[in-house]
């Protein structure tokens, strides 16, 4: 493979990683409607309680939080660096509909949190078998996913007010929009609702298809609500964002923390 070849596949995982796995710090706008464009995939949630719950304080949020020894494999980050720790108001969107599933890529949440805390998640790398072609075992390298997880506590219905935000948000952007985090513009081409796991008050999940570097690939991110508490999850894998095939959510994130938080 030529050396412009792994430059671009390296730039295109690098780009899509730097801008889609960007840390912002809070906020985001907009109700409207429960239902949610699904895609041709169903969405799995429960209703929401009839009376707000009482938020978590930082250091109830800290202890529930996840650890190395919550997890089977790849690496927890309990102070995660400047890169993945963007400000909120660094990301903007075309669209200001759009921008509950901006934030929530960028590594953000929605709403306004009485508090939050923060976690990165690094799959464990796959070594490529024995002589593969060069191309292959880059990939290989590099197809790993990387996972900002944000737990973030609210106040007087704001957890089941930033759940409807996203719904809505789904809906009304299904056909794509752009945003801008730390400066650098990432297009999504398309935004699908999909299967979203059990075991929670409430959870979303969604597709969306980013177009960097000419080559259109998924990132993925499941919110699920527990009580008072939400739990964001966007996910970003490094091959699929050089090749643009199609990645699986690294689930057992979601098992592990829904565990903590009951």
């Amino acid at each position: 493979m030529s050396s412009p070849v792994v430059r671009r596949t390296v730039l295109a995982a690098s780009t899509a990683a730097l801008v889609l796995l960007a840390t912002a710090c809070g906020g985001s706008s907009g109700s409207g409607d429960e239902k949610a464009a699904d895609g041709g995939t169903a969405q799995a949630d429960r209703t929401a309680s009839a009376a707000p719950a009482k938020a978590l304080g930082a250091a109830e949020l800290e202890k529930a939080a996840l650890t190395q020894a919550d997890v089977k494999s790849g690496k927890v980050t309990t102070k995660l660096p400047a890169t993945d720790d963007v400000a909120q108001d660094k990301v903007k969107t075309g669209d200001t509909a759009c921008t509950p599933l901006a934030l929530l890529q960028a590594g953000s949440y929605v709403g306004t949190p009485a508090a939050t805390v923060k976690r990165s998640w690094l799959g464990d790398a796959k070594k490529p078998s024995a002589g593969a072609d060069p191309q292959v075992a880059l990939l290989a390298g590099l197809d790993r996913s990387k996972v900002v997880v944000t737990l973030a506590s609210y106040d007087d219905g704001g957890a089941e007010q930033a759940m409807k935000d996203l719904r809505t948000a789904a809906e009304k952007c299904a056909g794509g929009y752009s945003y801008t985090a730390a400066g650098t513009r990432t297009g999504i081409d398309k935004v699908a609702v999909t299967q979203a796991p059990a075991g929670a008050d409430e959870a979303f999940a969604v597709t969306q298809t980013v177009n960097a570097e000419g080559v259109k690939a998924p990132v993925k991110a499941v919110v699920v609500r527990k009580d008072a508490t939400l739990a964001y999850f966007p996910a970003v894998n490094l091959a699929s964002a050089a090749s643009g095939k199609d990645f699986d959510f690294p689930a057992e994130l979601v098992d592990a923390q829904l565990a903590k938080l009951k």
